[in-house]
C-alpha cells in the first residue's frame, strides 16, 4: 500500500490536481537522496495559484514558488517547436492539458515519472523499466527539437556511468546534430551542463558521448581535434592525445580536484592539435600554441575568470612543472612570480594538482609518484618565508630592497633544491 507523501498533506494543494515529478522520483528509485523536488499542477489557472500565495517566476510559462518551501510548481503544459534552439518553443497551458501530455515533453523516460498525492507512481513511458535495465532512452521523437536534451543526456550518462544509451536515442542525437540544432545552444547552458558533468566521478564520459554523437566537433572543436593526434609513445603509452586528455580528466576526478582544476586538465593540451604534421609525434611549443585555443573556448563559453586564469596557467607551464627537479633556482623563482604563487598559494596548489593529473593521466601510470609537486611546494614555502625585515635593517629601500629580496628568495629556493 503506497504511503501518502508529506507534500500531499499541504492544505494549499488540497483542492488541486497536484503531482510530484521528475528527478526526485528517479533518484529515490535509484536509492539516492533527492536534493530538490518539482511539482506539476493539472487543470489549474495562474489566478488559482496566486490565490494560494504561490509566487510566479516563469517568464515563458507559468511556474510558481511555494510560499514556504520555495519548491517549484509548474502548470501542466505542452510545447510546440517554433524556432531554433532550446528557446524556440511555444508553450500552452489549460484545463485540457493532462499529466501524460506534460510528461510527454520531457527528455528521458527516467525523468518522466510522476507521483500522485496517494503515493502511487504514474509511469506512462516505461521509466521504471529503463531504470531497472540501466538504460537512458528518449521519451519521444521530439527529443531532436531541443539541443539541451543532448547535453543532459551526456550528463546523465556521466552521472549514471553504468547506464547505457539506447541505440535509437543515439540515432536521434546524431539527427539533432546534423539538423544544426546543436549550433543554437547558448554558452551559459553549455557551461552549466558541462561544469556539472565535470564534477562527476568519470567526467570523460560526457565528452565521449558528445563525440560519439558528433556534437563535440560543434560545441568544442578545439577539443575534438585532439583525437587522432599522436604523441611520443615513450612519454604517452596511450599515444592518442584525445585519449590522454580523457585520462587526465578522470585522474583529476580520482584526486577529487575542484572544478577549476578539472577544466584546466580538459584544455591543457589544446595546442597539440596545432602541431605541424611534419613535427609529429613531437609537440615542441604546444604550451604556448595552446593559449589561443584556451582563450577562445573560455570566451565562447563565458567561463568564469578564475577558472580561465588557472586553465591558461596550466596550459603554459605544465611542462615546466614536470621538470621542476631540473630547473635552476632562478627559473623556479620566475615560475612562482608568473603564477603569483606567493600571493595566491591556493591557486598555485590547484596548478600543481592539474600538473600531477597530467603526469598520471597516461596509460598504466595512474599510480606513479609526482615528486615535482612536493619540490615546488617546498620552494614556494621557502620563498614565502623570506621577508624584507633583515634587508630593511641594512637600510635597503625601494628598488634595491625588491632586488635584494628576490636574490634572498632565490638563495632560499636553492637550499631547498639542493636538499632534494
Amino acid at each position: 500500500m503506497p504511503v501518502i507523501p508529506d507534500w500531499a498533506r499541504d492544505p494549499r494543494l488540497s483542492d488541486l490536481d497536484a503531482y510530484r515529478v521528475g528527478g526526485a522520483i528517479r533518484d529515490e528509485l535509484l536509492g539516492l537522496t533527492p536534493t530538490e523536488h518539482d511539482f506539476v499542477i493539472v487543470g489549474a489557472s495562474p489566478e488559482q495559484m496566486r490565490e494560494r500565495s504561490f509566487r510566479p517566476v516563469g517568464r515563458d510559462f507559468p511556474v510558481f514558488l511555494h510560499p514556504d518551501t520555495h519548491e517549484e510548481f509548474a502548470l501542466a503544459r505542452t510545447e510546440r517547436k517554433s524556432g531554433p534552439g532550446y528557446r524556440g518553443f511555444e508553450f500552452h497551458t489549460g484545463p485540457e492539458v493532462s499529466l501524460a501530455d506534460d510528461l510527454a515533453r520531457r527528455d528521458l523516460t527516467i525523468n518522466a515519472i510522476a507521483e500522485d498525492r496517494a503515493g502511487v507512481l504514474i509511469d506512462p513511458f516505461g521509466g521504471r523499466g529503463d531504470l531497472d535495465c540501466k538504460t537512458l532512452r528518449h521519451v519521444s521523437e521530439a527529443f531532436v527539437e531541443d539541443p539541451v536534451r543532448l547535453l543532459r543526456l551526456a550528463r546523465f550518462a556521466t552521472r549514471l556511468e553504468d547506464f547505457e544509451i539506447a541505440p535509437a536515442t543515439l540515432t536521434l542525437c546524431r539527427k539533432l546534430v546534423a539538423s544544426g540544432e546543436v549550433d543554437h545552444l547558448v554558452p551559459e547552458r553549455v557551461w552549466q551542463e558541462m561544469s556539472r558533468a565535470l564534477m562527476h566521478a568519470r567526467p570523460s564520459r560526457f565528452f565521449q558521448v558528445l563525440r560519439e554523437t558528433g556534437a563535440l566537433a560543434r560545441i568544442l572543436p578545439e577539443l575534438d581535434a585532439l583525437w587522432g593526434v599522436p604523441q611520443v609513445p615513450a612519454y604517452h603509452p596511450e599515444i592518442d592525445t584525445g585519449e590522454h586528455v580523457m585520462l587526465v580528466l578522470d585522474e583529476a576526478a580520482r584526486m577529487q580536484a575542484g572544478l577549476d582544476v578539472r577544466f584546466a586538465c580538459l584544455v591543457h593540451d589544446l595546442g597539440k592539435a596545432l602541431t605541424p604534421a611534419e613535427s609529429l609525434p613531437k609537440h615542441h611549443g604546444h604550451e604556448k600554441a595552446g593559449l589561443g585555443p584556451v582563450e577562445d573556448v573560455c570566451r565562447r563559453l563565458k567561463v568564469p575568470n578564475e577558472t580561465r586564469e588557472l586553465a591558461l596557467l596550466v596550459c603554459e607551464f605544465h611542462l615546466v612543472c614536470h621538470r621542476a627537479a631540473e630547473l635552476n633556482p632562478g627559473t623556479v623563482m620566475r615560475l612562482l612570480k608568473r603564477s603569483d604563487a606567493l600571493r595566491r598559494p591556493e591557486r598555485f596548489e590547484y596548478f600543481l594538482q592539474a600538473c600531477e593529473a597530467d603526469k598520471r593521466g597516461r596509460k598504466g601510470r595512474a599510480d606513479q609518484s609526482y615528486p615535482a609537486a612536493d619540490l615546488l611546494r617546498r620552494a614556494r614555502a621557502a620563498a614565502a618565508g623570506t621577508t624584507t625585515a633583515p634587508l630593511r635593517q641594512q637600510g635597503l629601500t625601494g628598488k634595491a630592497l625588491g632586488e635584494a629580496l628576490e636574490r634572498a628568495r632565490i638563495r632560499a629556493i636553492a637550499t631547498v633544491m639542493n636538499e632534494s
